[in-house]
């Protein structure tokens, strides 16, 4: 379960001066800090603003291990449609944290008549600029980071994983540390927008967009993970509902292609009688099961990222 923190911890800094005697005349070096030691093991800071796009402060949770260090990050996208959903979705991963990995689950800028793409993919870009960044105060690996995210955060983080600095998303704070990840892992993913969506979600991604999906415009290529894959994209583990009534399992089919054909490396996992939430509603069993799913994640996670 979520535990409530105060906001922000800081590192102390300790001073150790150097008093032994030196000849007279002889200048002393200027001391430098002694590391203070690691402060946040086994605790959940709740609110962190990481970035500022346009005065909207976005903030993260971040879940540390009880011991070791410097950690692999798994940084949890959310989903909701790109209008809604939160950060506190994260927790759910907090598991992990026993297991090695430092969790952090990222808000970022709802649509809204006043925002639409690409503002959700600039802000989750700067938060692993901003973890980067941190990697010292928080103990973390700034070479092993991966993103997870089902809908449309499945979405965000495969556009996290393919797309570099030449699609223009990486804009804001932190602009000397990079935004790219070492493995990703796709849930219900959209990965092309060009293609016909269920009227469920095609409103969703209208207002997301501002285009209707389906047709091949700019807008919608732009938004299109497959659109920026090359062949130095990390790993890719997609996870997809067979009977998802949301975003159709070809999504999940046309992007792990994608990738293969670039040669980049992407196992697809298409769950029997899976619906958008990966679960079953049908009375027959999700195959693989829930359980299952989980040690998929933790198995492909471990083979990347601790190496």
């Amino acid at each position: 379960m979520k535990t409530s923190r105060p906001l922000l911890f800081f590192l102390a800094v300790t001073i150790i001066v150097l008093a032994a005697c030196a000849p007279k005349g002889t200048p002393m070096p200027t001391p430098s800090p002694s590391p203070a030691p690691f402060d946040k093991y086994g605790q959940a800071f709740t609110d962190v603003p990481y970035c500022s796009p346009e005065g909207q402060p976005q903030k993260m949770d971040i879940y540390f291990p009880n011991s070791g260090g410097p950690w692999p990050v798994l940084m949890y996208v959310h989903g909701g449609g790109w209008d809604k959903g939160d950060k506190a979705e994260g927790a759910g991963w907090n598991y992990l944290t026993a297991q090695g990995y430092l969790v952090v689950s990222v808000n970022y800028r709802l649509a809204a008549y006043n925002i639409k793409f690409p503002a959700m993919i600039q802000d989750v870009k700067c938060a692993v600029r901003y973890l980067r960044a941190h990697a010292g105060e928080y103990n973390l690996d700034p070479q092993r980071i991966a993103a997870i995210g089902a809908s449309a955060g499945g979405h965000l983080v495969a556009l996290l994983g393919t797309s570099d600095k030449s699609a223009g998303w990486d804009v804001g704070e932190y602009l000397d540390q990079s935004s790219r990840v070492q493995a990703v892992v796709a849930e219900a993913v959209f990965s092309d927008f060009t293609k016909t969506m269920p009227n469920s979600i095609s409103m969703a991604i209208y207002f997301a967009l501002g285009e209707l999906p389906g047709t091949s415009s700019q807008v919608n290529a732009a938004a299109s993970p497959v659109t920026y894959i090359t062949p130095d994209d990390p790993p890719f583990l997609i996870i997809h509902g067979e009977k998802d009534g949301y975003a159709p399992v070809e999504q999940a089919k046309v992007l792990d292609a994608g990738l293969k054909a670039a040669g980049v490396s992407s196992r697809l996992v298409i769950v029997q009688n899976g619906q958008h939430g990966l679960n079953s509603t049908t009375g027959d069993p999700a195959v693989p099961s829930a359980e299952e799913i989980s040690q998929i994640i933790l198995d492909f996670l471990n083979a990347n990222l601790m190496k």
